[in-house]
This record gives C-alpha cells, sequence and structure tokens, in this order.
C-alpha cells in the first residue's frame, strides 16, 4: 500500500475529527485551576465507549485518570494522552475565543487544538478509520489519558505502577509530535527527567540600611557566588558525582544524532541569540539537547528592583533552578549531589528546598520493532526520510511506562513549529492532522502485520 503525502481523510472520518475536536475544546479544561475536570473526563469516556472500547473513570488523588481498552487478543498498543490544557491567558491576545474550534487559512484554533486535544483525537480518528476500513481490531489497544499533565503529572506514576498489570502493554504512542521547519515528521523515542529547586540565603532578620555593607554579609553576594559553582561558562555542571550515572550512546543512538539535519543556525536566529553554548552545532547541538544533562537558572530574587535608587542591604535572596536529565540519573540523588557539593565549597548558608522531584528521564531502544514500525509508517505516508531523536530535550511523564511495563515509546504527532503551544493562537494546520492521523493509521497496521 503506498500512502500519498498530500493524502486526505475519508470525508466521513475528516468530519469525525472536526466535530470531536470541536466538542473537546469548549471545555474550559485548565488544571492549573481545577476547571471543567470531571465533565471533561466523562466527555473523553463517552468518546471512546463511541469506539466500541470499553471506558471507566479512575480516581486518584488529583484528577481522574481515564482508561479503555478493547479490540482482539494479540499484542497491545497503548495511547497515552491527556485531556487537561493550559491557562488561555492572556485573553487579549487571542484573535478568536480560545475554547471555541476556529478555522483560518487553512489552520484550525483553539487551547488544546494541539496540546493535546487534538493530539488525542487524531488518535482516536485513526482509530476509527482502521475499524471501518479492516473490521475488528487484530490487536488489544488501551488508552491511558490523565487530566494533570500540565501540572506536571504528580499522581501518574503511581497510578501505572499500582496498575501495572492491567496496563501490561507492548508499544507506547505518546501524547505529542510534528514536523520540523522542512515538513519532515518526527520521532521522539525519550524525554529528559527534571528536578526543580530553590537556593535561599538569608544574612539579616530585616532589610538593612546599605551603609551596613561594611560589616554585613550581602545575600546577593553569596547567593551568586554559590551559583557560579554549579556550571562553567560553556554549561557543563561542576557538581561533584553529577555525570557518574549519565548513560553512554549506544552506537545506534549516536548515529541516530549524526544523521539529524542540522538546523542549529536556523535554531539560534529564531531564538535571537548569537551562538550556542559550547558554539555547539550539529551533533554536538543534537547530543546536547538530548543526551547531555543540564542545570538551568530559572529566576534570581532579592532586594530592590524598582525605578531609581534604594540603598538598600537586603536580608534574603533566593534563586530557583532546574536540572534536566539522562538516563540514568536518579532526581532525588540529583538534589543530595547538589546539598553536598555547596556545604563542601563553604555554602553551607545556602537552603536547598526541593520544589518538585518531578519526573525520571525515560528513553526507549531505537531497535526496538516498534520505533522502526513508526519510523517506516512516516516514511510511507509523508514520503519523506523521518528525523529520529532518541529524546527530547523537555521533560514528561514516560518514565513509568518504559520501566514499571517494559514498553517502548515513540512521540509522533499533528503539530508544526509554528503550532504556539501554551501561548495565546494555538494552532494546527489541517493538513498536519491529516497526515498524523494518516501516520498513526499505518502505524497500527505495520503494528498488526497488515500490507
Amino acid at each position: 500500500m503506498v500512502y500519498s503525502s498530500m493524502m486526505k481523510l475519508p470525508e466521513r472520518v475528516y468530519r469525525y475529527a472536526r466535530e470531536t475536536l470541536a466538542h473537546l475544546v469548549s471545555f474550559p479544561t485548565v488544571s492549573a485551576e481545577g476547571r471543567a475536570i470531571p465533565e471533561t473526563a466523562q466527555a473523553v469516556v463517552k468518546l471512546l465507549e463511541d469506539l466500541g472500547l470499553k471506558a471507566e473513570i479512575h480516581p486518584t488523588p488529583g484528577a481522574p485518570v481515564v482508561y479503555a481498552e478493547g479490540g482482539g487478543n494479540g499484542p497491545t498498543l497503548m495511547f497515552y494522552n491527556h485531556y487537561d490544557v493550559q491557562p488561555a491567558d492572556p485573553l487579549e491576545l487571542w484573535e478568536s475565543d480560545p475554547f471555541t474550534l476556529t478555522e483560518r487559512d487553512g489552520h484550525w484554533y483553539a487551547r488544546g487544538i494541539s496540546d493535546d486535544k487534538g493530539e488525542l483525537v487524531s488518535r482516536m480518528a485513526a482509530l476509527k478509520w482502521f475499524m471501518e476500513e479492516h473490521g475488528s481490531l487484530p490487536f488489544r489497544v488501551k488508552f491511558v489519558v490523565e487530566g494533570e499533565e500540565e501540572i506536571g503529572s504528580p499522581h501518574l506514576e503511581a497510578y501505572v505502577r499500582e496498575h501495572k498489570d492491567r496496563l501490561k502493554a507492548d508499544a507506547v504512542v505518546w501524547e505529542f509530535g510534528s514536523v520540523d521547519t522542512a515538513g519532515r515528521p518526527l520521532v521522539y523515542c525519550g524525554l529528559k527527567g527534571i528536578v526543580a529547586v530553590e537556593l535561599r540565603v538569608k544574612t539579616a532578620a530585616y532589610d538593612l540600611h546599605s551603609s551596613n555593607g561594611a560589616v554585613v554579609q550581602n545575600p546577593i553576594y553569596r547567593l551568586a557566588a554559590a551559583l557560579t559553582t554549579l556550571r562553567d561558562n560553556d554549561g557543563n555542571v561542576l557538581i561533584e558525582g553529577f555525570y557518574d550515572k549519565v548513560r553512554p550512546l549506544s552506537e545506534t543512538e549516536r548515529k541516530s544524532l549524526e544523521a539529524i539535519p542540522d538546523e542549529s543556525e536556523q535554531i539560534a536566529q529564531v531564538y535571537g541569540v548569537k551562538e550556542f553554548l559550547g558554539k555547539a552545532k550539529g551533533f554536538e547541538f543534537y547530543r546536547r539537547m538530548a543526551a547531555v544533562p543540564v542545570v538551568n537558572f530559572n529566576g534570581f530574587h532579592a532586594g530592590y528592583g524598582g525605578p531609581g535608587s534604594k540603598t538598600v542591604l537586603p536580608a534574603e535572596a533566593f534563586a530557583k533552578l532546574d536540572f534536566r536529565l539522562v538516563p540514568d540519573q536518579d532526581p532525588v540523588e540529583v538534589v543530595e549531589l547538589l546539598r553536598a557539593h555547596l556545604h563542601k565549597h563553604g555554602f553551607t548558608d545556602v537552603e536547598v528546598i526541593t520544589l518538585e522531584v518531578g519526573e525520571h528521564p525515560a528513553r526507549s531502544d531505537l531497535e526496538a520493532p516498534w520505533v522502526k514500525q513508526a519510523v517506516e509508517a512516516l516514511r510511507e505516508v509523508y514520503d519523506r526520510e523521518p528525523v529520529v531523536h532518541l529524546s527530547s530535550g523537555g521533560s514528561g511523564p514516560m518514565y513509568p511506562f518504559t520501566h514499571y511495563l517494559s514498553a517502548p515509546v515513540v512521540a509522533i504527532g499533528i503539530s508544526y513549529p509554528g503550532s504556539r503551544v501554551h501561548s495565546p493562537n494555538e494552532n494546527i494546520r489541517i493538513a498536519d492532522f491529516e497526515r498524523g492521523v494518516a501516520a498513526i493509521k499505518r502505524a497500527m497496521e505495520k503494528f498488526a502485520a497488515l500490507p
């Protein structure tokens, strides 16, 4: 079967997808504000039941997980998605109502149209198309659709661990995906881990007159001095033992990085930066993004920042940091290494507060049959060579699926670089949505060993 890169969905599947998307995005499912969570979960249950699956709502200490399964008794393909979205603010920057599907110039606009309601519907549409064309499913299909991804998935790992026998799967389709600036389909096979911390220094009971700077330590100086010991000018982390558990790249992983078309110069122009750390480009740019852990300084807060001068010696300073981690680093161990480092370098006055343990890093085997099947499906549908990334530079709750279920995971989807995810006027191109649905359907056919 040969797929055209300009393939259109059957009209009945297109209508189903558009109507389903319009329905889902109408729910203002903002998890950060606890809005519309129960009703959206119920809506997802109904949509999955309409596809012939048995769907259930599984409570967690936070938002419920929607679980569904159906099909045959063969190998199991799982779809992980989420039904929550980011806040739509600032509303004045939207050109149309964020919770109403709006079509303009070949694009669909709405909050969640890409992240992640559009991705979820693309999986549903592919499943509907597959069943209409092939009849009953020759394999088992499962859905795990959570409602807390946009606030860090705080209860998902426990959910997967507690239900691992029921969730057992042979392959997983992750919740996002896109094409690059040249229109090549992207495949991501992993995510970095993350842990967020706050460093805090207090040197006085309250802010003092700056004349006391002659005899009283300044917390800004102490905290700045501590931060400079954590990394060098090229971004290399200087914490003792930080790299000890970093998993070396396999030959296959190294070759996959070498094969990525170099868009580092274009990315630098988009970001408005003169050059990347360590003058990274090509292989080194993508190696750093996918396989090198990093410490990020997210914010520094202290003293007076208003207009003019205020001669004050602040009593306290604090900074927020995050660590992006790679296999086989552990978020809790990294925080302990940070504390040991600060003590060793004389910064016993710097308090370390863990803000969020976040997620462990995860990475699938690039040689896994499911990874190859997904790549082949994209190649056929787009008629272009897919770009395989062994990991995204971002983070998410992929670890429970690779760890507890031992399942290979691939992220493929419907977005493009201008989708404005998490921003006003979030959108997808309709043509990308159609090709994304076709790619998922073709990947399912390969998973089922169909021609």
